[in-house]
């Protein structure tokens, strides 16, 4: 099996290569994963070497983890040691001995206000030198893609733009794979008649769920909000924690019904309809407005969080992942070596994830590629409308939103708009190149 997957995989990665528009595309969003990771060292206000006063420093690199980094120099016309806090300090400002900067040497939300108001590229720009006089902007200190109302460096928020967008495709896109793979396969393998219970240990399993969903998600409320706003690690930890606390609770109920052993009619063993339960639900989630959905949950939290409206981005694309698997499950779960592998005593679980999963993906991860282009749109449009994100987070789409102040101003939007245009094709070219090499009826 495992060699014959290998093949299969082979396969299909031979014919993707085919697409060269496909092909390209993965290399493209190679360099923008790569652009996102380093872009703290791409665009930086504080150099990335600077000799001062005889000491070297590494600003750009030093502050990474620890934004307040504070050391000090010796003045030598003092002989006093004075205070320097990397994070606040004007490096422009200082007699620097030696310095290299950042390809770009602005941060995303620091403000120009020599450079404010909607300064277009290309045009007159200005520079406090060391003097304190204002002169012509050096050409390492130009806003060559210019600046929006409060001199924020357009280039900059392109490039911190990057990472932002990319984390909500590719983490919403994750959550939306757990989510949809673990609820498709339970519909798909074992439907309806694949699960029996006692009666009774079913009868209190559904108090026991309604109990379970009150504990982990409406008493544990506080502990989810705060956690979102904290960052998606520490929220997607407590609501896998809410989830957990509801499975045990639900579990609890149901084996406290096993009393009713000797009882007549809570005696007797039913099937649970899980195929029924989980496409009524799919169907439930596909039927919610995905923005007027956000719009809801993000009024209920004072603070905007950019790992919510990731959390519920994945949330609301995990039906369509768990449709695919579901149809995929059900297809392959009657091919006849699933057949000989129950008969052989083969353990559910064993067949599930290494017997049909590996074969029931191809789809899975074509929507995926396609729901992540869909994630950074929905994302982009939540920004323009300013919900869900915080102000002080610079997106592509906060940027196109800030044009409301003045609609002259062509290259807040032309800029960002191309930014979004090209991540969200890169994204379709591979969707499309995936859809085609494991199309078996497809030949390139």
């Amino acid at each position: 099996m495992n060699k014959d997957l290998h093949k299969l995989y082979a396969f299909v990665w031979m014919q993707f290569r085919k697409s060269k528009p496909a092909l390209y595309a993965v290399y493209f969003l190679a360099a923008i994963i790569f652009l996102g990771l380093v872009s703290n060292f791409v665009a930086n206000r504080q150099p990335l070497y600077a000799k001062y006063r005889g000491r070297n420093f590494f600003p750009a690199f030093q502050t990474l983890f620890h934004k307040t980094l504070t050391d000090s120099t010796l003045n030598p016309d003092t002989h006093k040691y004075e205070p320097l806090q990397f994070d606040i300090t004007d490096w422009r400002q200082l007699s620097l001995d030696k310095v290299i900067w950042a390809p770009i040497p602005y941060s995303a939300s620091q403000h120009d206000k020599y450079n404010a108001d909607f300064v277009a590229p290309g045009t007159l720009q200005h520079y406090k030198n060391q003097d304190g006089a204002m002169v012509t902007s050096p050409y390492i200190f130009r806003h060559h893609l210019g600046t929006d109302r409060i001199g924020e460096d357009v280039a900059s928020g392109l490039i911190h733009g990057a990472g932002i967008a990319l984390c909500v495709g590719l983490f919403s896109m994750a959550i939306a794979a757990v989510l949809g793979i673990l609820s498709g396969t339970t519909a798909g393998f074992f439907g309806d008649y694949g699960i029996r219970v006692l009666r009774g240990s079913f009868l209190l399993g559904i108090p026991g769920l309604f109990f379970g969903i009150f504990y982990g998600f409406i008493v544990r409320a506080d502990v989810l909000k705060h956690a979102f706003e904290q960052d998606l690690i520490t929220g997607i930890f407590q609501a896998t924690c809410s989830i957990i606390m509801m499975i045990m609770i639900t579990l609890l109920f149901g084996y406290a019904g096993l009393m009713f052993k000797k009882s007549g009619y809570l005696s007797k063993k039913i099937f649970i309809p899980v195929d029924i339960i989980i496409s009524k639900l799919i169907e439930i989630f596909d039927a919610i407005p995905p923005l007027i959905f956000i719009i809801t949950i993000s009024a209920l939290f004072i603070d905007k969080s950019l790992s919510l409206v990731i959390v519920i981005i994945g949330v609301l694309s995990a039906p369509q992942i768990a449709r695919l698997t579901r149809a995929e499950f059900i297809r392959i779960r009657h091919l006849d070596y699933v057949q000989s592998a129950k008969a052989l005593g083969i353990t559910d679980l064993r067949i599930i994830f290494v017997h049909i999963l590996p074969n029931a993906l191809a789809p899975v991860f074509v929507a995926l590629a396609f729901g992540a282009a869909s994630a950074i749109i929905a994302e982009s449009s939540l920004s323009f409308l300013g919900i869900g994100v915080p102000a002080d987070t610079v997106t592509w789409g906060s940027m196109i939103s800030a044009t409301r102040d003045n609609f002259d101003a062509w290259w807040m939007v032309v800029f960002p708009g191309i930014a979004i245009f090209i991540t969200v094709t890169v994204f379709n070219l591979i969707g499309e190149g995936l859809r085609k090499a494991l199309n078996p009826r497809s030949r390139y």
